[in-house]
């Protein structure tokens, strides 16, 4: 008897895991488990994976590399928007969802499955961003999710797995560990209420570095090319400058936010890379774009993580607004230095051939030789004219 074809994204983790073991072993499917890297995994951890897929009773395995993908349709468009959901999070996980659930559709319809799967619970924000790609991409397929329709705790999924004879470090499952080219989220039974804080241990990373340490980081029209003068493509600056940021133990934090279904969640993340390069960018940005510039890409620039945070990476506007993000780049060229210290870092100044504080015009609070005084009071005359009249219209000054 053929059993019916049913493609897992999977990632190895404590969720898949069940989902792999559920569906081939209680279920029996003929389970096709698609790992998609998105840059969090390196190839002692692939082979790995690989083998406790095959493990778990999986029928084929397959791994399919977006990464440099997912920073030219993504990652490059949030340095640009410098986006921080809430001022604080750097969207690691929610913006890799739409990757993750773009290849595992693509590779469903390859082996003409009609059955897809994945791990998400029934309470945060990866249930709706796979399901509604899933949805658009492949009308009419059936989406099954064993965590949410059984609503399972961790500690169920794990004795279940005991329960079949499967070992791993379990200690290390008290925390959920998702890691990406743009950040590592952590989450745990601290992150479930408002009061806790993640411990010092439930950080992969941890601190290895003391003093401080100087770099600088070069932009091309937005873009990172190079780390203290060492050119590099924009995925391997991204590693790169993870590898020295991350044992100061910089970019820890905890968000706070809404979730797409409408409750509140927390989830702490380290992201050392992501959280210098939007800061660098930013302060870059201030010197080389306008006021308005400034102004109106902010504004496009929440709405595009907004979006993005809510699965709707496929919706039109996005596109629309990338193209806004990519024109506003032309000239935010030049080299940034950062301060690395334990547990902090610093952007301390920028140099551009692009920097609109140019002296040839003005030193703030000090000169000026493209404008005189007369010129001034002319201006704040001009300027006062409605304020005035709405005063003494309305009798109020």
């Amino acid at each position: 008897m053929n059993k019916e074809k049913l493609v897992l994204a999977f990632s190895g983790g404590l969720d898949t895991s069940y989902c792999a073991k559920y569906l081939s072993e209680e279920k029996g499917f003929e389970v096709y488990s698609v790992l998609v890297n998105t840059g969090g995994f390196s190839a002692p951890e692939l082979v790995e994976i690989e083998r406790k897929a095959y493990a778990l009773g999986v029928h084929r395995h397959e791994t399919v590399d977006v990464t440099e993908d997912y920073y030219q349709k993504c990652v490059k468009y949030m340095i640009f928007g410098n986006i921080l959901k809430n001022n604080t999070y750097p969207l690691s996980v929610s913006s890799e969802r739409a990757f993750q659930a773009i290849a595992s559709i693509e590779y469903a319809k390859k082996i003409g499955a009609c059955y897809i799967a994945h791990g998400s619970t029934g309470a945060g924000n990866d249930q709706v961003r796979f399901d509604l790609v899933f949805q658009i991409l492949m009308p009419g397929v059936t989406v099954i999710t064993p965590i949410r329709d059984l609503k399972l705790s961790r500690e169920a999924e794990i004795e279940y797995l005991k329960s079949k004879g499967l070992s791993d470090n379990w200690e290390k499952k008290s925390y959920s560990i998702n890691k990406g080219l743009w950040g590592t989220s952590v989450g745990g039974r601290e992150t479930l209420s408002s009061d806790k804080w993640l411990p010092e241990e439930a950080y992969p990373s941890q601190l290895q570095k003391n003093g401080e340490e100087f770099l600088e980081l070069t932009f091309e029209k937005g873009e990172p090319v190079e780390i203290n003068g060492e050119n590099m493509k924009p995925v391997e600056i991204i590693r790169q400058l993870e590898a020295i940021a991350s044992p100061y133990a910089i970019g820890r934090d905890t968000h706070v936010g809404d979730t797409i279904i409408g409750i509140k969640g927390r989830v702490g993340f380290e992201a050392a890379a992501p959280l210098i390069l939007i800061k660098a960018h930013h302060l870059l940005e201030k010197h080389a774009l306008t006021k308005w510039q400034q102004y109106w890409k902010e504004q496009l620039a929440n709405w595009y993580g907004m979006l993005l945070h809510e699965g709707q990476y496929l919706e039109p506007v996005m596109r629309n607004i990338e193209k806004f993000m990519d024109d506003s780049q032309k000239y935010v060229s030049g080299k940034v230095t950062v301060k690395l210290q334990p547990y902090r870092f610093e952007v301390l100044g920028v140099t551009s051939e692009h920097d609109l504080m140019s002296a040839k015009f003005a030193k703030y609070g000090e000169e000026n030789t493209a404008f005189t005084g007369d010129d001034v009071i002319g201006f704040t005359r001009i300027m006062s004219n409605q304020m005035k009249i709405y005063g003494v219209v309305n009798d109020e000054f």
